[in-house]
This record gives C-alpha cells, structure tokens and sequence, in this order.
C-alpha cells in the first residue's frame, strides 16, 4: 500500500501544470466544453492573465436563479478580491444569459465600445450552439484588446451617481516628443554656454566652493494622476450599454467596481 500511494503521489507531481491550470479557468457546470476545449480555453487564459497581471475565467452554470450581473460580480470578486485585475465569462444556459465582467485593469482595457464588440461575438456564437467558440471569442478580443492599450481620452463613468474619472496616460508619442525637446533643449544650453564663456574642456574647473549659495525651503508637493468631474448622465440599459468612444461605465453589484454587460440569446 506504501508503494502504491508513493506511485500516485509521483504521478501527480508529475502531471502537467496547464491540465489544472484548465480546471482553475472553465468551470463548466452545464457541460458545454470536452476536456480537450477546456485545456485550450485555459491556455488561452494564461497568455491573457500574463499580459494583465491577473486571471480570467469562464463559468458556465444551468441551475443560477440570481440576477446574471449580481451572480457573476460576485464570483469574480470571490477569485480575484476586490478591484483585482480580471473578467468572468458567465454562460447562463438556464436563464440563456450571457453576461461579462470585469475589474481592476480590465475596466480601462475594455471600454463600453469594446466590450459591445466582445459580446456580438459571443452571442452570435452562443445563438448557433457554438460554445466553444464563444469562449475563445473572449479570451482572444479580449487579449487584442489588452494589446491595443487603454484607448485614448479613456474615462470611467459611475452608472449610479454619473461621477466621471478622467484616465490621465502618457502616450508613446507624447514620451518621445518630450524626450526630443529636452534632448534639444539640453544640446542648445550647452552651446550657448561654452560659446558665452569660451570654456575649453578639460582645462577649466569653476570655483564652485567659493561661489556656491545653498539656501533649502521645506516644500510639499501631492501627485495627482487623475482629475474628477461630475455630471448626470442616464442610467445604462439592462443589456450593460453606455457611452461609447474610449469610457467605460461602472458598477459596484456584487462589492467592489465593476465594468460589464450582458445580452441574451
């Protein structure tokens, strides 16, 4: 019996990581997905949860009775914490409801435009009986998206109080003309100053211990890296719509802030 229980546990060491990793990602109550599905879904998650420093899931259920958005923010929280970084796939093949949502990071990477994007993929999918499909919809948009940047002008909108917060982010271009000027700016101080005093390099030093003057100010300065402004704006329709462009209108059903939206199918 030693012998045999020393085998089993070698062979579970042994097994490989990705096959958990499977179980962890698809958590299929309704049976949509074979084994093989699920191991390619959860590779899919784990190049996703890399690029956000989070996880990702789909959970498929046919016995939920709660309200899908209420059901899913919750189970999201229940894995990632509050705010964590992360999404959840709900598949609600009871209540044929499909709802996304997501915290953290995954707020600005999918904006309300975005996640309308990600959801006709998955409701065509879900609509002609491809469950597959539509799980590898939302791993992979979602992944491109992930990859495209948080989109310029972003903004989160409080679908409750209408409290909007401006995402404040230095683009590549803004960073290299930045760079530019200063690179400028720098070559141009140093011309003006060896040409106005004749200095040749190496041969002068500058008195600097006679003529240095420190005099020190306690000062404080706060960051601030985004600025709020509030306005009324309608409440999101039931299916998780909002403004387009670059926002993404929030939620807090379940605890905690959430981005989202369903549809039916």
């Amino acid at each position: 019996m030693r012998k045999l229980a020393w085998f089993f546990g070698l062979l579970l060491f042994f097994l490989p990581m990705n096959a958990w990793a499977a179980d962890d990602t698809v958590t299929d109550e309704a049976g949509l997905f074979t084994p093989d599905q699920q191991v390619e879904l959860g590779s899919l998650a784990d190049t996703l949860n890399e690029k956000i420093k989070g996880e990702t899931f789909v959970l498929t259920t046919n016995s939920n009775t709660e309200d899908p958005q209420l059901f899913a923010n919750q189970q999201l929280k229940a894995r990632v914490g509050e705010d964590g970084n992360g999404a959840l796939l709900l598949l609600d093949m009871g209540q044929r409801e499909l709802y996304l949502t997501y915290s953290g990071n995954m707020i600005d990477f999918i904006s309300d435009r975005r996640r309308d994007n990600i959801l006709d993929s998955v409701q065509d999918a879900m609509q002609d009986g491809n469950y597959y499909q539509a799980a590898e919809s939302y791993f992979t948009e979602a992944a491109e998206y992930v990859d495209d940047g948080v989109p310029g002008g972003h903004f989160r909108i409080d679908g409750e109080t209408g409290e909007v917060t401006i995402y404040k982010a230095i683009t590549g271009l803004e960073a290299a003309i930045a760079i530019g000027i200063a690179l400028i700016a720098a070559i141009a101080f140093f011309v003006v100053t060896r040409m106005r005093y004749q200095l040749k390099l190496g041969t002068y030093r500058y008195p600097y211990r006679e003529h240095a003057h420190l005099e020190l100010d306690e000062r404080k300065d706060q960051l601030v890296n985004s600025f709020v402004t509030t306005r009324r704006i309608p409440k999101p329709s039931n299916n998780g719509g909002g403004m387009g462009g670059g926002g993404s209108t929030t939620n807090s059903s379940g605890g905690g802030t959430f981005g989202g939206g369903g549809r039916g199918f």
